[in-house]
């Protein structure tokens, strides 16, 4: 019996041709680039340009957690290993969890909650009875995990009714088109396997890190923009672009007025 640390000991194995280029990595493109840029190197600087914010109100964990998804996603593609295929798609659950427990808006708690500190432990109980379920049928957790998305665009829809900001409904549209793309490239890779490898091109997971990467550099700042709305009714949040607006390729950040001091 394989060790769960083997290489290709994992239930799920993605398109793209094993050792093909590299004798100790499984997937070269899932791993080296794709993984590196679109986790290691836009969490940091996502996280550069939220920095005004986090001075106000700190929550560093969801930031470090995206990192650790960036390596272990790295390690997963790297060995297809079991082992690596519980840490990427754990990382992905704590990292949800987090940003649900600080994040989530106390207006959509369930009406038995009354309190953050309450939601934080309902948020607890059912991430840890969530990565119990994770070991029952790992094949299925990335498909979960995906499901998630369409409660996050069913919150951004509601907010986006009681907002008229056009520059918040821009970043909430860019942001959604990232997803989409990236959703297709996932399922692509998933269901049409056998027709990237008949051309030869079996490289759309790849192309799903980057995109959901580019996806999560739009929502980050959106979910911090109504976060500041709910729980800092007296600042003004606003959306601004690094490092212009004008540039093709941008950073999306939110800058926040400081209240009106009374006298």
């Amino acid at each position: 019996m394989p060790s769960i640390f083997s290489y290709q000991s994992a239930e799920v194995d993605w398109c793209e041709n094993n050792f093909v280029r590299s004798a100790v990595i499984a997937e070269y493109y899932n791993t080296d680039g794709t993984s590196l840029f679109s986790f290691l190197l836009l969490t940091p600087l996502s996280f550069l340009v939220l920095e005004e914010f986090s001075q106000l109100q700190v929550n560093h964990g969801t930031f470090v957690l995206l990192l650790l998804a960036g390596v272990f996603s790295m390690y997963f593609h790297m060995t297809l290993s079991y082992v690596g295929q519980l840490l990427d798609e754990l990382s992905i659950l704590w990292t949800l969890a987090v940003a649900y427990s600080f994040w989530y808006p106390q207006a959509y708690f369930p009406k038995c909650i009354k309190t953050r500190r309450h939601f934080f432990w309902l948020t607890g109980i059912t991430t840890v009875i969530s990565t119990l379920m994770s070991f029952v049928k790992p094949t299925l957790n990335a498909y979960a995990l995906n499901c998630i998305a369409f409660h996050l665009l069913y919150l951004t829809w509601r907010e986006l009714k009681k907002c008229n900001d056009k520059r918040v409904h821009r970043m909430a549209a860019v942001m959604v088109m990232w997803w989409v793309l990236a959703i297709t490239s996932w399922i692509s890779d998933r269901w049409l396997c056998w027709l990237w490898q008949a051309i030869n091109f079996p490289y759309f997971h790849s192309f799903w890190h980057v995109l959901i990467a580019m996806s999560l550099l739009y929502c980050c700042p959106l979910v911090i923009y109504f976060d500041v709305t709910y729980e800092m009714p007296s600042f003004k949040p606003k959306l601004e672009y690094w490092p212009s607006d004008s540039w093709p390729v941008v950073v999306p950040y939110v800058t926040l007025e400081e209240p009106h001091k009374q006298c």
